[in-house]
């Protein structure tokens, strides 16, 4: 992986395909390449590191060409260098490819091609699938790419250009995302719509065991047995300059700021506040269904788990249904226990990221219903799950999900609020609920209008190396996610724990140059974690603490202090989650990191 893009038309591409990329570093990537036809055969410029790289390269040797693809890599098989950048060629030089995915059975086969005197260049396993092209050629693409794919084990999303059936591209889907662009005389690959969305509107997503021939004036979707497969047109209504950053320093401050209003998007038309009910017109679940289900499995990854399990609790509290949360890279690999009476809540910002869908898979294939909480309009998990929940928080664009997060867990309360009222929960307690999730937007803003506080916090903890974040019940989840935050974009070393938790190991670590993070609003467990702030403070540790009202047991045990508004137990971890994702962009940025493109770190994980 990470970011495809491929143009056939009668502009001049390479341009357009570079413009096409820089709209998908937010992906993360270490290298990029682009390929074009040329009028005599196909030429490559590559480079390591950033797209800047790339576009010097094509300045020093101009390439000039109307149909091409390009890539943005980030590394699986074989270092970040130019040799092992996409597109990869075949021994011709004929034939160009770029790939997202992993080929898991590429060892034997490039064995295999190696035996039949094919010469390999680069450490990656993309590289076999031009030589498989290219073996298998016989004068029409899609044909070659048919024959190639029939031996490979693995996922891909794939596009190809050939010397010698020039006036197309091929591309291919499984396992990891693809869609098609319409223009007028012209039209478009890409892995993202964003790579494509100044051009075109219009699109077509490829589904797992598609492919598509796009030409200048049209295109087919096939599947691998070349029968034609008739594919419904998707019009993208998001803005380009949702992708831009407004001007703002980095995509991550922007999206943090944006979260009154992607936490109200995702509550709009949904809750009933008089009734204390919400309307998820998308569950695709009847009144029956909701009421027979004996247990919710949620599964996710990295800040997604998290929102899980706040998930967790909120419906086992409020709607007193067995939940558990699976990390989803682990569930597919186990022997879970599912039944048709399982309902399987799948999280993904993306709605691409591999273990998620193998995992929302195998719960469908064991007979659970399915339910996708997702952001991304057209993802594959939002077309193959039974019924979902659309986010609406706009695109996010920092690697470092902010907005997303708290849309999650806003998706998950209006889960809990609905199942909640149709088994036990009172009107009342509905209602009590619903008021308070309307007036989080105004207490969000409250806390970003405070932003200077934090600021003023993370220039103390600029070169700190380690961090502890602390917290119970609700508050547990948010102190695994601090850290995450930290972790990703200062490359701070941090940990979550439960508080009590801390005394059963972590305590030894504390001293003065341990900073901790308590997440302790006044809560039914606030006492519990005063107690743990003490023993903090007993060994010298430097404590932050985020509270909701001053209390005189922590007089002179805290260094700093930032107040959130008080709303109820399940809605803490929204609020308490803004400065700890303030403190995590500022330290980062005071140590001049990129913030919205941390090392080692892709956006969409899409693959294992």
């Amino acid at each position: 992986m990470c970011g495809i893009v491929g143009y056939i038309g009668e502009k001049q591409a390479a341009t357009l395909l570079v413009d096409g990329l820089k709209r998908l570093e937010y992906r993360g990537y270490d290298s990029a390449g682009v390929s074009l036809m040329n009028g005599k055969g196909v030429e490559t410029r590559k480079a390591k590191g950033k797209i800047a790289m790339l576009e010097k390269a094509i300045s020093s040797q101009p390439i000039h060409g109307k149909v091409g693809i390009a890539h943005t890599r980030w590394a699986t098989h074989g270092p970040p260098n130019e040799c092992n950048a996409h597109p990869h060629h075949d021994c011709t030089g004929k034939i160009s490819v770029v790939h997202n995915g992993i080929i898991e059975n590429y060892g034997p086969l490039r064995a295999m091609l190696k035996k039949t005197g094919h010469t390999f260049v680069s450490d990656t396993d993309t590289e076999v699938l031009a030589h498989l092209i290219e073996a298998a050629f016989d004068g029409n693409l899609e044909d070659a790419v048919v024959d190639a794919l029939a031996l490979v084990e693995g996922t891909y999303g794939i596009a190809v250009l050939s010397a010698d059936d020039p006036e197309k591209i091929v591309a291919a889907r499984k396992g990891s995302p693809l869609l098609i662009g319409i223009g007028e005389g012209e039209n478009y690959v890409a892995s993202d719509v964003a790579a494509i969305l100044a051009h075109t509107r219009q699109v077509v997503y490829l589904d797992d065991g598609e492919m598509a021939i796009v030409k200048r004036d049209g295109y087919q979707v096939c599947d691998l047995d070349q029968q034609t497969i008739k594919k419904r047109v998707n019009r993208i209504e998001w803005d380009l300059d949702q992708i831009e950053k407004g001007g703002f320093d980095h995509f991550m401050l922007k999206e943090i700021m944006e979260q009154p209003h992607t936490i109200e998007n995702t509550m709009r038309g949904r809750l009933v506040t008089e009734e204390g009910f919400s309307k998820l017109g998308g569950l695709n679940l009847t009144m029956d269904d909701l009421q027979n289900l004996d247990q919710i499995i949620i599964t996710a990854c990295g800040t997604s788990w998290h929102s899980a399990l706040i998930g967790e609790l909120m419906i086992e509290e409020h709607a007193r249904i067995r939940c558990e949360v699976e990390y989803a890279s682990e569930f597919r690999y186990r022997n879970p226990i599912v039944t048709d009476r399982t309902l399987c809540v799948v999280i993904s910002q993306s709605g691409e990221t591999a273990d998620t869908l193998a995992a929302m898979r195998e719960a469908k294939r064991r007979g659970a219903k399915t339910l996708g909480l997702v952001n991304q309009v057209g993802s594959t998990i939002a077309r193959e799950d039974d019924g979902g929940i659309y986010l609406h928080a706009g695109p996010e664009i920092g690697v470092a999900s902010t907005k997303a997060f708290t849309s999650q867990v806003i998706a998950l309360a209006l889960l809990t609020l609905k199942l909640g009222r149709l088994r036990n929960m009172s009107v009342v307690q509905g209602r009590e609920i619903a008021q308070a999730m309307e007036a989080l937007p105004g207490q969000i803003q409250s806390i970003l209008d405070r932003a200077k506080e934090i600021e003023k916090i993370a220039e103390a903890f600029v070169d700190a190396t380690n961090f502890l974040y602390l917290g119970r019940g609700y508050n547990f989840p948010v102190a695994l996610e601090g850290a995450l935050k930290l972790k990703e974009i200062s490359y701070i070393h941090a940990e979550g724990y439960p508080a009590a938790e801390m005394k059963h190991g972590p305590i030894a670590l504390i001293d003065a140059d341990m900073p901790v993070v308590f997440i302790a609003p006044h809560d039914s467990v606030f006492d519990k974690v005063v107690s743990n702030v003490q023993e903090v403070k007993a060994r010298g540790g430097r404590v932050i603490a985020i509270t909701s009202r001053h209390e005189d047991s922590l007089d002179g045990k805290i260094d700093y202090e930032f107040r959130i508004p008080q709303t109820i137990d399940m809605l803490n971890p929204v609020l308490a989650a803004i400065p700890l994702q303030l403190l995590a962009y500022y330290i980062a940025a005071k140590r001049g990191l990129n913030v919205d493109q941390p090392r080692n770190l892709a956006k969409s994980v899409t693959v294992e």
